[in-house]
């Protein structure tokens, strides 16, 4: 099986057909998202339905349960609750009960994905102790899983731990050792934030062990005019350009 890896589209339809244009000439067997296909940008009902139609596995992001009205954005930063309350407005009711129903997290094929920490939606993996929290809820999982994807932060990243010791890996093509656990984040479609404004994706290799990075490049343009049109805050639209 090859596995196509997306995460936090964040309802940026130009970046989501560029990766969806760029993974059908990858021999892909599944499309798995990590999460947030809403929020910040201007196209969530379209995002949604791209994700429908398309059979995309996904699990729910923190964006994805404050827009469909599950939970409220108390702990959000100002940005973000403007656009989860504007996207929460413009969302119709079968993609908000689309978004309400999707899974935490998923087991497939001797890998799990979730969105921000295992067993937590909102929690960021950004330095070491936030890695070894997640390799040690790695390990204690059954069936010996070894290997987690994950999104919530916008920046692509590869880690590996052996004997209790986190290493960065390679974040262009990583070929995986029995002998480690992994945590891999393809790093974002709609809302980079790795100063490389291209959407970011996987591929995951589950036969031959390999995981390749892959950018795409999209029209950032009519993308931050949507935004400025819609009413959002102008700061989501100038973000995109840089990266951040």
């Amino acid at each position: 099986m090859r596995y196509a890896i997306i995460s936090d589209i964040h309802s940026n339809i130009e970046a989501l057909e560029a990766v969806h244009a760029k993974i059908s000439g990858l021999r892909v067997d599944e499309i798995l998202c990590l999460g947030d296909i809403v929020g910040y940008n201007a196209n969530p009902n379209e995002c949604v339905d791209i994700v429908m139609r398309a059979g995309i596995s996904c699990i729910m992001g923190n964006h994805d349960s404050r827009a469909s009205g599950l939970e409220e954005p108390d702990n959000f930063n100002p940005l973000a609750k403007e656009a989860v309350y504007w996207t929460r407005e413009h969302l119709t009711e079968e993609n908000k009960a689309f978004l309400k129903n999707l899974p935490r997290e998923i087991t497939i094929e001797g890998f799990i994905a979730f969105h921000g920490s295992i067993h937590d939606t909102d929690r960021y993996v950004i330095d070491e102790k936030d890695a070894l929290d997640n390799f040690q809820l790695l390990e204690n999982l059954p069936n010996d899983i070894r290997l987690g994807f994950y999104g919530h932060t916008h920046v692509r990243s590869a880690m590996s731990c052996q004997r209790g010791k986190v290493s960065l890996e390679p974040e262009e093509e990583l070929r995986l050792s029995h002998w480690k656990r992994y945590l891999i984040n393809p790093g974002s479609v709609g809302q980079p934030r790795d100063r490389d404004p291209s959407a970011s994706f996987i591929v995951y290799d589950r036969f031959n062990e390999k995981v390749t990075f892959y950018r795409a490049d999209y029209d950032i343009a009519t993308c931050q005019e949507k935004i400025i049109k819609a009413g959002l805050p102008i700061e989501l639209a100038t973000r995109l350009s840089i990266g951040r």
